[in-house]
Parts: structure tokens; C-alpha cells; sequence
């Protein structure tokens, strides 16, 4: 993983990306495995240590702190160009508007997302009152942010969207690595990519 301070050029020794690479989605929706395949594939990214892998994310978070403090704290923004950084669905809105992104947003099933954030809250002795209630709760808001980020992002002049599916990474990871490496560029490596993608981390599966 290549920290803030990493500004190597991009695969195969051509200039660096001229960019800021967005990985996004809901929380637990897979954007961890998202930056563990471009890392895989020869990205740079944006990410430090803070939070580290536990076993709700064993492969770890690719994670950087400051990104949660996005409202208030844009002047890290310049350090993430040439690079990929992972920024949660609901603070892409805060993005400053004067560069350029490429967003790979990825969809999951909301029932899996759902239960992997109940998951969570298991094994973090976090108790829910309701878990039915709260999802039907939760499901609905997240329904609601979907429609309204997407169409965000379809309108923004300086930045560009690649949809992913969670499901469909999965079970084809080739596609899903080739379609990001064509939309970064063409520049990095399909196959580490495509291998990055560990079928066996999918533990909450929709009906």
C-alpha cells in the first residue's frame, strides 16, 4: 500500500495519473476490495494506517483518516492526484470542485449490506432494539441517497462515473478489474487485479 507521501508514476513508467481516483459506495458495500485490487493492479493510493484490519475487514480498510473530516477539511485533497483514495457515498458532495475525478462507485444488495453492518454491530457488542425495524429504516435511507448521489455525480462536469457490482465482482472479477483499468487509463495489471478478489470474504449473501 503506498501512503500520502508515495508520488511514484503510474504502471509501467508513464507520466502519473492526471486525476484523483474516487473509490465510493455505501458503507460495507466492498470499496475495501475495490482499493485492495487497484493496489493490486499498480495504483498508488491515498491510505495510512490508522484504522487497521480487523476481522470484519481482515484484508484491511485502505483507508485515509482524514477523508472523514471532508466538510471541513479539504487541503488533503491535492495529495490524492495521481491516486486512489476512498471517499464514503455520503461525502462525495463535499469534494472540492476544482479537480478532476474518476469515481468507481460500487452497488451491493442492500439485504447484504444491511447484514454486514448488523454483523458489525455483533461483534462489536453494539446492541439493536429492533434489527427488523432498523433495517427497514436504514434500507429506506439508503435507497433515497442512492438516487440523489447518482444523479449528483451524472451532472458534474469534472468527474466521471464507473458503476460496478459488488455480486458481479465476485463472480466475474476479471470484468469488473478490466472495465476500472480501461476507465483509469489502461495501464494496470487485469490478471494481479482480477487475482485480488478473495470470493471467500463474501459472507453476507442475498437470497
Amino acid at each position: 500500500m503506498h501512503n500520502a507521501n508515495d508520488d511514484r508514476s503510474a504502471p509501467g513508467g508513464g507520466a502519473a495519473f492526471s486525476f484523483v481516483t474516487v473509490v465510493s459506495g455505501l458503507p460495507r458495500s466492498g470499496t475495501s476490495m475495490l482499493m485492495r485490487m487497484l493496489v493490486a493492479g499498480g495504483m498508488p493510493l491515498l491510505a495510512d494506517e490508522i484504522r487497521a484490519a480487523d476481522d470484519d475487514n481482515p484484508k484491511g480498510y485502505f483507508e485515509f483518516d482524514r477523508v472523514k473530516r471532508l466538510a471541513d477539511d479539504k487541503d488533503w485533497v491535492p495529495l490524492a492526484e495521481g491516486k486512489a483514495v476512498k471517499v464514503i457515498s455520503f461525502l462525495l458532495g463535499e469534494l472540492p470542485p476544482d479537480h478532476a475525478y474518476r469515481v468507481i462507485f460500487i452497488r451491493r444488495a442492500l439485504s447484504e449490506v444491511l447484514a454486514s453492518q448488523r454483523a458489525m454491530l455483533v461483534r462489536r457488542d453494539i446492541p439493536v432494539a429492533d434489527p427488523s425495524a432498523d433495517d427497514r429504516r436504514m434500507g429506506a435511507l439508503y435507497r433515497k441517497h442512492l438516487w440523489q448521489v447518482e444523479g449528483w455525480l451524472a451532472v458534474q462536469p469534472n468527474i466521471r462515473v464507473l458503476h460496478v457490482e459488488h455480486r458481479d465482482t465476485i463472480a466475474r472479477p476479471a470484468g469488473t478489474a478490466r472495465a476500472m483499468a480501461e476507465f483509469l487509463g489502461g495501464s494496470l495489471d487485469v490478471a494481479a487485479m482480477t487475482a485480488a478478489v478473495e470470493p471467500g470474504l463474501h459472507r453476507q449473501r442475498a437470497d
